[in-house]
C-alpha cells in the first residue's frame, strides 16, 4: 500500500481532523483515508456493504429462520 505525505497543514485542519476522527471512532489516518475515499469518489468497499447491511429494515424474524423439525415423515 502505499503512503502519502502531506507538508504544512494548518493546525487548525489537523486538530478539526482529529475531532471528527474522535466522532466517528477511529484513528486520524483513517478518518483522512476516508475523507479522500469520499471526495474521490471510490467505493470503500466492505465497509459500505456492512453499512447498507446495517440500515436494512427487519423483514423476517429469527425463528423463522430455523429448519422445521415437526413435519411428519414417511416411514419406508
Amino acid at each position: 500500500m502505499s503512503q502519502l505525505i502531506v507538508r504544512n497543514l494548518d493546525p487548525a485542519v489537523v486538530r478539526a481532523l482529529r475531532m471528527r476522527a474522535a466522532e466517528h471512532g477511529r484513528s486520524a489516518e483513517a478518518e483522512h483515508r476516508e475523507i479522500l475515499r469520499q471526495a474521490l469518489g471510490l467505493d470503500a468497499g466492505a465497509a459500505a456493504f456492512k453499512t447498507l447491511l446495517g440500515a436494512m429494515p427487519d423483514v423476517i424474524r429469527d425463528d423463522e429462520l430455523l429448519p422445521v423439525r415437526d413435519l411428519p415423515r414417511d416411514i419406508p
